[in-house]
């Protein structure tokens, strides 16, 4: 069997037969997917790692009031740039009222250490 007679393998490029140009808005679609993944796994990731660090302010010792307390106001401050990276993947403006929410690690976090 000669070279010419095999059939080209559909993997590689055939210059006979260049490929199409992308739907633009396939692509939109697909990039809008993409955007609300990785905000999703942001807030996942970030939620798991404030709740983790009030729980870590718990386990400091009852001696240990200001490292209570600066655990808790970190797991906040996580919270709150974690809900500002998600808003500006998502395209939208990070001035938003959603951003309250990054202060409730802070204050569940000291209700639940301070008890």
């Amino acid at each position: 069997m000669s070279q010419e007679s095999r059939p080209r393998r559909r993997h590689l490029m055939d210059p006979n037969a260049p490929r199409q140009a992308p739907d633009p808005e396939a692509v939109a679609r697909l990039q809008r997917v993409q955007r609300r993944i990785m905000s999703a796994l942001l807030v996942t990731t970030v939620l798991h790692l404030s709740v983790g660090l009030v729980i870590a302010a718990d386990h400091v010792g009852d001696d240990r009031l200001d490292a209570q307390i600066g655990l808790c106001v970190i797991a906040g401050a996580f919270m709150t740039g974690g809900g500002v990276t998600t808003l500006l993947v998502l395209g939208r403006s990070w001035r938003s009222p959603w951003l309250i929410v990054g202060c409730l690690p802070t204050v569940v976090g000291l209700w639940w250490v301070l008890r």
